[in-house]
């Protein structure tokens, strides 16, 4: 891998290397139902847990080839999990084993555990499974009891196998279990719902339809809750917020209004779990046949069913299973006779460890609390996620007539209150465009829209600014924009500078008393010049926000940027295919290209969803050296059943080894052993349409930053118009860990390298050793960053509800 582990941390960190898995034995197996990404944890356990000298093995068809031993166990070598990240569903099998629910069948597994001394489980699966793992822990000394009396083993075996532990990692598309933000599976699931909607979509249109889709949620509607924001739904019906009596008339009523505006489509979608105040169930063909009684409109119904757990793997699922499969078989190598089981969660961005039925006890709360019809309290159980899901979805659902807005006169006539609630907001995109600018602008004109304001789009950035391209946008123009990639207002990588004058003059003329910007790097610069420029133009004197939009995802101040995700799946995608093409010729490397400037994001993230061998970035140094062992590190592979090689380059790691001179390198050093080919993806990475999590990401945060402009709006309201300097006006809304922060740009300046259009300090870099694990290359990893051991304990599910 390319350059060395870093410089060296205090001695008081616990690295990897430290923790010994010799001569403990590891059992990974996938429970339940199946979820795309399951393959990408099993392959993670595998890896990390030889790689610390443990042997593993795969249990396969869940807890029934566990009861049935035999065959169904095998140990697991490095090159059989080869191939198995961008594979759906589990390659291990999966099945409900009425069996292990007895006790009977319980200690037949006790006793397959014990003949091959695995005393360390993985358990992938729902809250059933887990809890049926947890059960068998706690029984596992009396188990071994009972096979010692029945003469089935010795005295010797139980000493040495004395205790079970288990660490559980959560598989359900369903999202539906406490205490992580995000479940295996789940976004794979979205990315399937979501481009049967935006072909649905197409159709729609054509023939001025509507469509009923229902998707999976017997219990949770998480699913249905976030695709509705993806696509712009006009209804949805989940289990945790039945609708009021009296909704088939306010139903058909929105439907009705949408239509004679001239929107060709309707999209209403359902939860299979759906029901109504009196827990009735509510069913697509219900609401067709409604529909249809009421307004005659044409309409279609569309029940997604089991394609939902189908396909590839997303890149995010891959990714957090693979840190939840490294994370898994550190929590068993640091595993006491104390240790509760615990389960691996996903807060933030980062991996963490929970008690186990801590969280499967608040999982079945939520439930409880709907079966007693206590929806709000499911809705709070379910998490802040789950709740700003809902929040954002309510808020961009109403919409305020024309007879509601503010009058023109009203305002003129100098009535403070008036004024005091209506403000002109101006949003506009600067930079290079990236998936999710339009979701972002499309929730900041209807939110701005229900807010009171008046809202007002900027084309082609501050180019269009200085010119006047500036035009009111109203709640109809943005209809359809959530699908749409790129940048429907245009965009530009000028900086305002040069135009401040004519910018101020334009802003004095619209009368804009707000700007929310959209975009990457260039967007951070331009407002740092605004702000600075405060005290020569007091138009500048106004709230202003910016939302990172870059697919490089090199913004100071946030941990993710709008867009990188729908990159990042265009760039895994890619390499799915092109490492497919090796499949039929042997020994072959490929060296991909990648953008991201000077930032390593896309390189080093795509790398880890994609299976690469090597990763070169601008943030780690490499020199000839580190290129030769690569190469030497390849040639060792090949000699394996493995026989083909990635390697990713980002686009400016290195001013003198380029992309050609790697593929040179590669190609004279490894002659005779392997042949190389290489791909610069270029701009297909800024393209399509956004991903799931992209619309739903920036439809949420553009959501927040128009609720802060109200606020600061409101707060800099004096004297009959809007005036601010303060240095928190003029804001960046980023994502720290796991919450949503307003930070001033002004204060972000000493966190960034304007050199090289990067952050100080990037997280992702973390996850670098955690590839090259995976990769099979020896490395530090830190532990207790990775991880945070010490809180496997203390943490409570409650402490880590997310925020976004």
């Amino acid at each position: 891998m390319a350059g060395n582990a870093g410089p060296k941390r205090q001695d008081t960190r616990k690295f990897v290397e430290n923790l010994s898995g010799a001569g403990k034995c590891i059992a990974v197996l996938t429970s339940g139902g199946d979820a795309q990404g399951m393959n990408a944890a099993v392959r993670a356990v595998v890896r990390m847990g030889i790689y610390v000298g443990a042997k593993v093995y795969f249990i396969h068809e869940g807890y029934q080839g566990m009861v049935d031993g035999g065959d169904n166990i095998k140990e697991a070598t490095w090159e059989s999990v080869s191939s198995m990240l961008q594979v759906g569903g589990t390659v291990i099998g999966s099945a409900r084993c009425k069996e292990f629910r007895t006790h009977e069948g319980r200690l037949k597994a006790a006793h397959n555990l014990v003949q091959r001394g695995i005393t360390n489980l993985c358990v992938i699966g729902g809250d059933g499974s887990l809890t049926g793992a947890n059960l068998f822990r706690e029984e596992w000394s009396g188990l071994l009891n009972e096979l010692l009396e029945q003469g089935l083993i010795n005295e010797e075996a139980v000493s040495s196998n004395s205790v079970l532990h288990i660490v559980g990692m959560v598989g359900s598309i369903d999202n539906d279990f406490c205490g992580t933000d995000m479940t295996i599976g789940t976004d794979s699931a979205l990315h399937r719902i979501i481009e049967v909607v935006d072909a649905i979509m197409t159709t729609a249109q054509s023939h001025q339809r509507t469509f009923v889709l229902e998707v999976m949620g017997r219990h949770c509607g998480y699913l249905a809750l976030v695709s509705a924001l993806a696509c712009g739904a006009d209804w949805v019906f989940i289990p945790e917020m039945p609708p009021d009596d009296g909704w088939e008339d306010n139903m058909c009523q929105k439907l009705s209004e949408n239509r004679a505006d001239k929107k060709r489509l309707n999209i209403i979608i359902v939860a299979e779990g759906a029901i109504d105040s009196h827990n009735k169930a509510i069913t697509p063909d219900y609401i067709k046949d409604l529909v249809v009684r009421c307004l005659g409109f044409d309409t279609r119904v569309t029940i997604l069913g089991h394609v939902q757990r189908g396909g590839t793997p997303s890149a995010f699922d891959r990714i957090l299973a693979s840190r939840m499969g490294v994370e898994a078989v550190l929590a068993l190598l640091e595993a006491s006779t104390e240790t509760p089981a615990c389960v691996v969660s996903l807060v933030g961005n980062q991996a963490v460890r929970l008690p186990l039925m801590e969280c499967v006890q608040m999982t079945q709360e939520v439930q409880k609390a709907m079966d007693e019809k206590k929806f709000d309290e499911a809705v709070r159980l379910r998490g802040r996620s789950f709740e700003n899901n809902l929040s954002t979805y309510r808020l961009l659902s109403y919409r305020k007539l024309d007879s509601e807005l503010p009058n023109g006169e009203e305002e003129e006539a100098g009535d403070e209150e008036q004024c005091h609630s209506s403000f002109n907001v101006a949003v506009m995109n600067v930079g290079a465009p990236a998936a999710g600018m339009n979701a972002a602008v499309r929730s900041a004109v209807r939110v701005g829209i229900t807010e009171g304001h008046k809202m007002f789009a900027v084309n082609d950035g501050f180019e269009g600014f200085a010119k006047g391209q500036i035009k009111e946008i109203k709640w109809g123009d943005v209809g359809g924009w959530t699908g749409q990639g790129g940048s429907l207002l245009g965009t530009k990588r000028t900086l305002p500078a040069k135009h401040l004058a004519k910018i101020a003059e334009q802003m004095r003329i619209h009368n804009i008393n707000a700007l929310l910007v959209i975009g990457g790097f260039e967007a951070f610069e331009s407002l740092l010049e605004l702000y600075e420029a405060r005290a020569h133009h007091e138009e500048f004197c106004v709230p202003m926000c910016i939302l990172p939009a870059t697919i490089s995802n090199n913004v100071p101040g946030t941990d993710h940027s709008l867009g990188a995700d729908t990159s990042l799946n265009a760039i895994v995608e890619t390499c799915d295919r092109i490492k497919q093409s090796a499949s039929g010729t042997k020994r072959r490397v490929f060296i991909i290209e990648t953008m991201g400037g000077y930032c390593g994001y896309l390189a080093t993230v795509g790398g880890l969803a994609a299976g690469a061998d090597t990763v070169y970035i601008y943030e780690e140094t490499f020199d000839i050296r580190d290129l030769q062992a690569n190469v030497e590190h390849l040639t060792q592979k090949m000699k394996t059943s493995i026989q083909r090689g990635l390697v990713l380059r980002n686009e400016n790691c290195n001013e003198n080894f380029t992309t050609d001179f790697i593929y040179q390198l590669y190609s004279e050093e490894g002659r005779g052993v392997f042949d190389c080919r290489k791909n610069i993806l270029g701009h297909m990475q800024q393209g399509g349409a956004p991903s799931p999590f992209d619309r739903n990401f920036g439809t949420k945060v553009a959501a927040k930053a128009m609720q802060w402009i109200t606020r600061m709006l409101k707060e800099s309201y004096k004297g009959g118009k809007v005036f601010t300097n303060a240095e928190d006006t003029a804001c960046l809304l980023g994502m720290r860990r796991r919450a949503m922060v307003f930070q001033p740009v002004a204060q972000l300046r000493e966190e960034t390298d304007f050199e090289h259009r990067i952050p100080k300090e990037q997280w992702w870099l973390k996850l670098r050793p955690l590839m090259k694990i995976l990769a099979k290359y020896k490395t530090f990893y830190d532990v207790s960053d990775a991880g945070q051991l010490e809180h496997v304990t203390r943490v409570r599910p409650k402490d880590f509800q997310p925020s976004v």
